[in-house]
């Protein structure tokens, strides 16, 4: 999910791309891949920090919520408070994508990649990560996209529907698509780095949002169970 959100299925029969042994990637392939990079290009460097920014300013401020209301207090309801913080994630996402897009152009491409048949395998992979973003989207709605469950805004069951009983975080790997497909339609070296930068941080920011989750339903239980 794109800011954690609601409890995700537990279905391990695909697990995203987290199952994946990334010890055996091939080496040589990446080295020819950071051939084409310069990593020192400011934009190329722009873009890694918007896409280690964004999850870990959501999460800092969704726990910081959780922990004092402080927002809540300030909007004058967890709605309100949610609605904003939720617009300001977006417009973080926007300006990601922005120098994501900025540091492709910047950098060489790869020829091998630059045809139409390339092209249009990765327009596919575009659309399969938007069906899954949008379908997330439409499952979770707003509130439970953008950390509803960090504002007291609880679901009262899991969401099991498309796409969450075919992978957890559909929302985050979905997202992750829309890059790599991007990339692989601009034939992009730095694209596709770029996009396993997108991959790790998300990676990680699962890490925590989960268990954290899982936390705030368990405390939803207990207090229901001690009423």
């Amino acid at each position: 999910m794109l800011a954690g959100g609601a409890l995700p299925s537990h279905l391990d029969c695909c697990g995203g791309l987290s199952n994946l042994d990334y010890s055996k990637v091939d080496s040589s392939a990446m080295t020819l891949l950071l051939g084409y990079v310069k990593m020192t290009d400011s934009t190329f460097a722009a873009a890694v920090l918007c896409i280690a920014f964004n999850p870990l300013f959501w999460n800092v401020v969704a726990r910081w919520e959780h922990k004092t209301r402080v927002l809540s207090r300030v909007c004058g309801s967890p709605y309100t408070a949610c609605y904003c913080l939720g617009a300001v994630i977006l417009l973080l996402n926007f300006i990601r994508s922005h120098c994501f897009t900025e540091a492709m152009r910047s950098q060489p491409k790869l020829e091998g990649l630059d045809c139409l048949s390339v092209y249009c395998a990765g327009l596919a992979v575009l659309g399969i990560g938007f069906l899954f973003v949008i379908s997330s989207f439409l499952a979770l709605g707003f509130i439970g996209t953008f950390l509803g469950d960090y504002f007291g805004i609880l679901k009262e069951e899991k969401v099991t529907s498309f796409p969450f009983n075919v992978m957890d975080n559909p929302m985050y790997w979905g997202s992750t698509a829309c890059y790599l497909g991007w990339s692989i339609m601009h034939a992009s070296p730095a694209g596709l780095l770029l996009t396993a930068v997108v991959a790790v941080s998300y990676m990680i920011a699962m890490l925590y949002e989960g268990p954290f989750t899982e936390e705030i339903y368990q405390q939803k239980r207990k207090a229901a169970k001690n009423k």
